[in-house]
């Protein structure tokens, strides 16, 4: 038995930040019905497509463990299925643009009045307020929530991470509380609804920058590298560039090869707690003994000088040598790992974080597996569903057409045939 066995979840979503929400829960066991337009899908079936009329990686890495319905709720026999389905649901995820599912004929109101213990999901760029009705991506989610400012080099403009914190970073916030509310509803019997605007997930991710932008009232930012240098601080909080988010000071060095390599680097992390074992490694054992050098505050002012220290010493050897050569030290490093080097992790393919999925018109393909292990199931990771593929099979099973009945709803244009 998985987590949420026997809970059925409608997954109205598109492109990434729902689906990564909704595969989560399938991942975990729910039954995830797929909603697609018939003639379209989800956009990304046909978006960044390297093999030509087969189902893209973008799609694929995001909808693993579902079934797919294709339905156009426009059609007045569609919307008469996904009455039904709403019905037979526990949770209904959407990502519409603003008003979207109200312009359809299903607001909460109306839907909870069909179930009144479903959870009706939804993710937004804003909360309530003034943008509520604003259209929200990506990138923009990242500006918006604080991390563009805050990601990049003093001198340099604000940058976007390829970490897809708002949407994925979306999603994951959406789970919680989807599962949160399932929870609560074994006690109350009671359905409800559950926003998470993408804006408000960021923010929460970026939670380290709103620390330091209250601590800028009692002065700077002694840790950022900019004070070392001289550099003033203004009235909010700067980008920092490699810095550390936290009070022990790390920076991202060269290593071995770093001029033909462009991932020879590592993340070196001057932990108070090991800086004697620092010094001996790099060959400073005098700066053990020396006031100016002994307390984190002291070392603070001389965070170049430190670093570049340490950098003369990583770059005689490899990334991996550095980790091999700190690791037992107690000294946090991290080497900078390539897509490629995550891609061939024997650990990774090992404990399932990166998985080889087989798919019936692209053949294998790698993706992303389960982040959460547990330790009473083990998450299977299944392909994602062709178009439509399982619309006969919920209409039957799940909905209960059968006969005459089936033959006017396939025959309606309210559904592609499986």
């Amino acid at each position: 038995m998985t987590a949420l066995d026997g809970i059925r979840v409608l997954d109205f979503t598109h492109v990434q930040s729902g689906p990564s929400c909704t595969q989560m829960l399938a991942w975990l066991g729910a039954d995830v019905i797929k909603l697609e337009h018939p003639e379209t899908g989800d956009a990304t079936r046909r978006q960044l497509m390297d093999v030509p009329d087969v189902d893209s990686l973008y799609f694929t890495m995001l909808n693993h463990n579902k079934r797919s319905m294709a339905l156009d709720a426009r059609n007045p026999v569609g919307k008469d299925v996904l009455t039904r389905l709403i019905g037979t649901c526990d949770v209904l995820v959407e990502n519409f643009a603003p008003g979207a599912l109200d312009r359809m004929g299903f607001s909460w109101e109306r839907i909870h009045a069909m179930n009144p213990q479903i959870i009706l999901a939804s993710v937004k760029g804003f909360g309530p307020g003034a943008n509520q009705d604003c259209k929200v991506y990506e990138n923009v989610a990242q500006c918006i929530g604080g991390a563009a400012s805050t990601t990049g080099f003093p001198d340099g403009v604000p940058l976007i991470t390829s970490a897809q914190i708002g949407d994925a970073g979306t999603g994951l916030h959406l789970a919680l509380g989807i599962v949160a509310a399932l929870f609560q509803r074994i006690r109350t019997g009671r359905g409800q609804r559950v926003l998470a605007p993408m804006q408000d997930g960021v923010v929460n991710l970026c939670r380290v920058k709103l620390r330091d932008q209250q601590r800028l009232q009692s002065g700077p930012l002694e840790e950022y590298s900019q004070h070392g240098r001289g550099i003033p601080f203004g009235d909010a909080t700067p980008r920092a560039g490699n810095d550390s988010g936290g009070g022990q000071p790390g920076r991202i060095l060269k290593c071995k090869g770093w001029e033909t390599d462009p991932n020879a680097y590592i993340y070196f992390v001057t932990q108070a707690a090991v800086w004697e074992s620092i010094c001996e490694l790099i060959g400073k054992p005098e700066w053990q003994d020396d006031p100016e050098y002994t307390s984190l505050p002291a070392r603070l002012p001389k965070l170049d000088e430190i670093f570049a220290a340490i950098e003369d010493w990583t770059q005689t050897k490899t990334k991996f040598e550095v980790l091999e050569i700190c690791n037992p030290r107690g000294i946090p490093v991290g080497p900078i790992l390539s897509m490629k080097e995550i891609a061939d992790d024997e650990d990774l393919r090992r404990n399932r974080t990166i998985v080889s999925v087989p798919h019936p018109e692209r053949g294998d393909y790698l993706s992303v597996g389960c982040p959460i292990k547990f330790s009473d199931f083990e998450v299977a990771v299944e392909r994602s569903p062709l178009l439509g593929e399982h619309t006969t099979e919920i209409l039957q099973d799940l909905l209960g057409y059968s006969g005459d009945a089936l033959d006017r709803v396939m025959a309606s244009g309210a559904v592609g045939k499986s």
